[in-house]
């Protein structure tokens, strides 16, 4: 594991290609991190949102897509990025619309979640703490 920035540290990382199938990709790297890290219970959600992300990565940004898995002192974060410098925006649409529900997804269900644009493109970041017994 290494050191990250804020004291994180920066457990699996992973690059997918611009393909449909980098979602199913995604689902099982993220099951298996979670699975490592001890956090099964945050592994139904995760992957919802990491799906989302993915497939938007993919869609819009059409280019490799990196994913990574970083426990913090409060839970976990997951990065995924792309070669894309422009920011996602959530977008209501109607109830019938096919798609475009993945950012609210994203925003209802994650504790946080933000994006960071840098000169080689964004990352499109959410937190998930895990339930308090």
């Amino acid at each position: 594991m290494d050191e990250g920035r804020d004291g994180m540290v920066t457990v699996l990382h992973t690059t997918l290609p611009a393909e449909p199938l980098s979602a199913r990709q995604a689902r099982r790297f993220v099951t298996s991190a979670l699975s490592e890290l001890g956090l099964p219970e945050l592994t139904d959600t995760a992957l919802i949102l990491v799906s989302e992300l993915v497939t938007n990565a993919v869609l819009h940004a059409r280019s490799e897509v990196t994913l990574t898995v970083v426990r913090t002192s409060g839970g976990l974060r997951m990065e995924v990025g792309d070669q894309s410098s422009l920011a996602p925006s959530v977008r209501r649409y109607s109830a019938e619309a096919a798609t475009g529900r993945g950012l609210v997804l994203v925003e209802s269900l994650a504790d946080a979640w933000g994006s960071d644009i840098g000169p080689s493109g964004k990352t499109v970041w959410f937190e998930l703490a895990p339930a308090v017994a």
